[in-house]
């Protein structure tokens, strides 16, 4: 292996591939890959030289609703060259000047192409280590994903599956964005079901020997970013072996990945990949077209520093009594009252370990309580709890749904006159998997990985083009 030469913010060399070595390792490995719907990717990384604090910037859907987030980024980034100006932010998505943007995002695609501001690198993988200040070290690998292996529709079967629900509606607007889009910048998150840590884990033992690619601060609070060069051939090969192994299990049906984030912007990238490959009647061109593939790191269910976090649901300006009669009818279940949130929690862990049923905490009106659903047809609780939600308000038209993060904000928003917060537990990661091939994916917002601030910040780039 080769070792790195000292470290530094941005040590990587860009480097045009010797082509003889370039096809030694992509005959070597792609023919394996591709049976597990991946294959290395050839990624850009910006030149020696480029501010990579500014050059890398949060995922766009994250702070959709915070102007003041925004606003920052963009005076800190100014004129330097960034991602900023190469993805749309999903805060103004709703602004009458999409078309202009999106326009906008393009040129400065094919100016960062033209201007050499892009530089290829070496055939292989990269390893990605990521700081937070909620987590020391979470590493995952990058790759390219074959979308005719991916769905996003809720039905079991595909080789890679959307862990969450995907709104159909939500697409068109983003598939403008890709369309005609000389570059993708990802930050797709692929989860593996990997309890033994036999992916990652032993290319993150030799970190030291690794060429270091980048190794900088976020902005924004954002943590640290690393990444390494993976083209070693005993770590390609364990890689692939790995994942070979875990695709032919048969525990999850065919499931090897399951989208832990991002599952939007693939389901884009698929909805666009579909419109395209109509257009090219020649067989090698389905296979081998840039569109077809998508920028993706994969990491690992089992890692220590993976943050799953519940969503809560409040729901608000509704008649309360109608709410807890209503759980009644629907349900075959027991309300429970606390004299405070305390109390409830303890009564929760009691429960928690018991079989048929599914406990859930609210807070109405500044009253605790729960509810406990007996012999729940399907698990985990949120797959079980949500189509209730969603008949409740279909009748209520007044009435609205608030997916939260923060226990406390539910806490906050369920002591309001009208408003009752639904304290959701966590699905169980072990189960995640055998639950996604068995029934489809999960209701939207069934969980999260970490906080905001922990999502993937863009950094790589790929031509689609």
């Amino acid at each position: 292996m080769k070792r790195q030469q000292g470290k530094a913010n941005y040590l990587f060399q860009a480097i045009i591939p010797n082509g003889n070595r370039e096809c030694s390792i992509i005959k070597e490995y792609q023919y394996e890959l591709k049976k597990i719907g991946l294959r290395l990717p050839e990624i850009l990384l910006p030149h020696k030289g480029i501010d990579l604090t500014k050059w890398s910037v949060i995922a766009c859907d994250q702070h959709a609703s915070e102007k003041d987030y925004w606003e920052k980024v963009k005076a800190f980034v100014g004129d330097s060259p960034s991602t900023l100006h190469l993805i749309f932010p999903e805060f103004y998505l709703e602004d009458q000047d999409a078309g202009k943007r999106i326009a906008r995002v393009h040129s400065f695609m094919r100016q960062y192409l033209a201007k050499n501001i892009l530089r290829p690198q070496p055939p292989g993988l990269i390893l990605v280590d990521r700081q937070t200040r909620y987590t020391e070290s979470r590493k995952g690998l990058l790759f390219a994903v074959d979308l005719e292996k991916y769905s996003y529709r809720k039905e079991p079967g595909s080789l890679i599956q959307a862990t969450e629900e995907t709104i159909l509606d939500r697409l068109p607007p983003r598939m403008k964005i890709r369309e005609n889009a000389a570059l993708e910048v990802p930050h797709v998150m692929l989860l593996i079901n990997d309890p033994d840590r036999r992916v990652i884990e032993p290319v993150a033992r030799h970190l030291d020997d690794l060429p270091e690619l980048y190794n900088f601060k976020l902005m924004m609070g954002g943590g640290r970013l690393r990444g390494f060069r993976v083209d070693d051939r005993p770590l390609l090969s364990g890689i692939v072996k790995e994942l070979t192994k875990l695709a032919g299990t048969g525990q999850t049906g065919n499931l090897l990945m399951a989208v832990g984030d991002g599952n939007h912007s693939l389901a884009n990238a698929k909805a666009v990949w579909e419109k395209t490959k109509k257009h090219l009647p020649d067989r090698n061109n389905r296979q081998n077209h840039p569109a077809r593939f998508a920028l993706a790191e994969v990491i690992n269910l089992y890692d220590e520093n993976l943050r799953f976090e519940p969503i809560h649901r409040v729901l608000l300006n509704i008649e309360c009594r109608q709410l807890i009669s209503a759980v009644k009818s629907y349900y075959d279940c027991s309300i429970e009252y606390f004299e405070n949130k305390t109390a409830m929690e303890q009564y929760l862990a009691k429960r928690k370990s018991e079989k048929n049923i599914q406990s859930i905490g609210f807070v109405q009106e500044g009253r605790y309580g729960t509810v406990t659903i007996k012999n729940p047809a399907v698990h985990p609780a949120v797959a079980n709890f949500q189509p209730f939600l969603e008949n409740f308000l279909t009748r209520r038209p007044q009435a609205k749904i608030e997916y939260i993060h923060e226990e406390e904000v539910v806490s906050a928003l369920g002591t309001q006159a009208g408003n009752t917060g639904f304290y959701l537990p966590l699905p169980d990661k072990k189960n995640l998997f055998k639950t996604i091939a068995s029934h489809g994916s999960l209701p939207k917002k069934s969980f999260s990985i970490g906080r905001a601030e922990e999502k993937r910040f863009y950094m790589e780039c790929r031509k689609i083009l």
